[in-house]
C-alpha cells in the first residue's frame, strides 16, 4: 500500500495533542486590528479545541501525527 501524504495546509494550522485532541489558534487577528478592542484581540490568543466531528476529518488529513 502506498504512503499517505500529509496535508501541509492543515499541518500548518492545527496541532494534535498527546491525548488526540485537535487544537488551533483562533482566527481574526492578522489585520484590521485597529478597529478591534484589546479584549477581543487578547481573547484571540487562546487556542481553540476543535469539535469532535471536525477533528475526525482533520485527523484523516494528518495520517502520521
Amino acid at each position: 500500500m502506498p504512503k499517505l501524504k500529509t496535508h501541509k495546509g492543515t499541518k500548518a494550522r492545527v496541532k494534535v495533542t498527546g491525548r488526540g485532541k485537535v487544537v488551533a489558534m483562533r482566527s481574526g487577528k492578522r489585520h484590521l486590528n485597529y478597529k478591534k478592542s484589546g479584549k477581543r484581540i487578547r481573547q484571540g490568543r487562546v487556542t481553540l479545541v476543535i469539535a469532535k466531528p471536525e477533528a475526525e476529518r482533520i485527523k484523516k488529513l494528518l495520517p502520521y501525527d
